[in-house]
């Protein structure tokens, strides 16, 4: 059994779905309540590796204590893990979005020992338990190995792009992912060819509007925000908000912000990311972003390390004239419905769930190469209006598909669809 003993609990703070009509309607909060109620008093168990620092985690501080508002009874705890296993776990990821990584004897045994520890440590019965992503998907499996099947529903949520995976990776991820009941993807296109077993659902992750990252800011905090991380509030600014990772292509972002240098010489551009500690790479890829920089006091580089919390974010991405998510491979993209809700035109990497989100020419741009990233910035940074106009139009995109409720209703169709 690991040191720590028991899975670790998550605490969150309350939330009321009411607070929510005042955006997506009382017609949509009432139905939510009504369809909830069979479910009311059920135990609801989500399980992940990490409790900040990526999309999951910021996903589930908003729906686990708006579940218990809706009577369901839901917990949050996260795996023991060592650092050879998240290296693991990190070639996981990789192979499954179709890097060709080695996927070494020692990884699987990091993954298979890290795996079965947590099994061990997994203590109640549940009516339904949710596992989200590779690093625990393989409790299950070592469960009913060494106690028989568990009681409840097993739901696995993948949230990475699976259309084309490494196959010696996907291999060995697969036999663990089959006993589930249910399996829960972005997109259609990302379950693999010939994966069967669990039933299949279709979700996208959605963002809270009423979370510290969505509020509306005043603009006097926006620029105070800015003058403390010594950005001018008086000159353009381009900003990109994710993870030190070669799929969210910060190298390249660099690239086209200097062709657009060029031209706008007085551009400015932010990367801001949250290391998470399941994610060791991160360290490594922030070093070669550092070194790629190139000492431009222009390009600024800053992380939770410097204190950069959901409000800064907030702030940075209110403030930018454009928003950059130039990803080589996405799964979905919560940066880009964020900063979509906030009335901003964004340019964003012609891949996975970001198709879902911007409408290209109408809500952003989606491009496919430094060059057409250059070129898009430059033409939404010299015309403000249409940015303007495409911020608009996709902040109407996002109220109508990518809030909060929508996942809700999504989740509670899928218990429904298990619960007969």
């Amino acid at each position: 059994m690991p040191d720590g003993g028991a899975l670790i609990l998550v605490p969150t703070p309350a939330k009321s779905l009411g607070d929510y009509a005042a955006i997506v309607g009382t017609e949509i909060v009432d139905n939510l309540r009504a369809r909830a109620e069979r479910f009311r008093g059920a135990r609801v168990l989500h399980v992940n590796s990490t409790s900040f620092g990526g999309g999951v985690a910021e996903l589930l501080y908003t729906l686990v204590p708006l579940w218990r508002d809706l009577g369901v009874d839901t917990e949050w705890r996260v795996i023991h893990g060592t650092e050879p296993f998240f290296h693991a776990t990190k070639a996981l990821h990789n192979g499954l979005q179709g890097a060709p990584v080695p996927w070494t004897v020692e990884m699987r045994s990091h993954y298979l020992t890290v795996n079965e520890d947590n099994a061990e440590a997994f203590e109640g019965d549940y009516d339904f338990v949710v596992v989200h992503d590779p690093q625990p998907a393989g409790i299950l499996t070592e469960l009913i190995e060494d106690r028989g099947r568990p009681k409840g529903k097993w739901i696995w949520r993948c949230h990475i792009d699976l259309t084309s995976p490494h196959r010696p990776v996907w291999e060995f991820l697969e036999p663990f992912v089959r006993p589930y009941d249910a399996a829960i993807f972005t997109l259609g296109d990302y379950v693999p060819d010939g994966f069967s077993g669990p039933e299949i659902a279709v979700s996208c992750p959605t963002i809270d509007p009423l979370s510290l990252k969505n509020i509306p800011l005043d603009r006097a905090i926006v620029r105070q925000v800015l003058r403390r991380y010594g950005i001018d509030p008086g000159r353009p600014l381009a900003v990109q908000v994710s993870r030190y990772d070669p799929w969210k292509d910060p190298l390249g972002v660099i690239d086209a912000y200097r062709i657009v240098k060029r031209e706008v010489p007085e551009l400015q551009l932010a990367l801001i990311a949250s290391m998470a500690s399941d994610d060791p790479e991160g360290w490594e890829y922030y070093r070669m972003t550092e070194e790629h920089r190139a000492g431009d006091p222009d390009v600024f580089l800053l992380s939770n390390l410097q204190d950069v919390g959901s409000l800064n974010v907030n702030a940075f991405q209110r403030a930018a004239d454009v928003v950059i998510q130039k990803s080589v491979r996405e799964g979905f993209g919560l940066v880009v419905a964020e900063a979509l809700w906030k009335g901003k035109a964004v340019v964003g990497g012609d891949v996975g769930g970001i198709h879902l989100q911007i409408e290209d020419g109408r809500s952003g741009f989606l491009v496919d190469s430094v060059e057409a990233c250059a070129a898009r910035l430059l033409e939404l940074l010299r015309n403000p209006s249409r940015a303007a106009a495409m911020g608009r139009a996709g902040r109407r995109r996002v109220r109508q598909r990518f809030l909060s409720t929508a996942q809700l209703s999504d989740e509670l169709a899928l218990l429904e669809r298990l619960s007969g």
